[in-house]
């Protein structure tokens, strides 16, 4: 027990360290956009968590093991080495013809992005305005 005790003591002076020396340089030179961040039920967040932060017994069940809920370590078990994230990106953002470019050279150059496209964003909206 000793041994635990030891390592969460280290990960705490860790801890101080980079929140002295690292995170709060960092904030004084550019300020984060918001004062405090909640999650979506307004739980504060802090800008780290540690190991410290969970019971050890509780570790398995709310930190998990990626790839497993609650998904806190992603949603792919290899942590997004096999499978990188996704980026979406609407259409629309040009002319017919530069839109057309953009696709062709996304399908030649980089065949293994996957595109989803959305056409007519604006009537698609206006669809589901008329209909509700």
């Amino acid at each position: 027990m000793s041994e635990l005790n030891d390592l969460k003591q280290k990960m705490q002076e860790a801890y101080n360290n980079w929140d002295e020396k690292i995170y709060k340089k960092s904030v004084a030179k550019a300020p984060e956009w918001k004062k405090e961040f909640t999650t979506a039920s307004f739980t504060p967040v802090k800008p780290l968590y540690t190991p410290n932060d969970i019971k050890q017994e509780e570790a398995t069940e709310k930190l998990g093991f990626p790839g497993e809920y609650p998904f806190t370590r992603g949603v792919q078990p290899t942590m997004y080495r096999g499978r990188l994230w996704t980026m979406r990106q609407y259409a629309g953002f040009g002319t017919a013809k530069e839109s057309t470019e953009r696709y062709r050279y996304s399908m030649i150059y980089r065949p293994r992005l996957v595109m989803t496209v959305m056409t007519r964003l604006p009537m698609v909206k206006l669809a589901k305005l008329v209909l509700q």
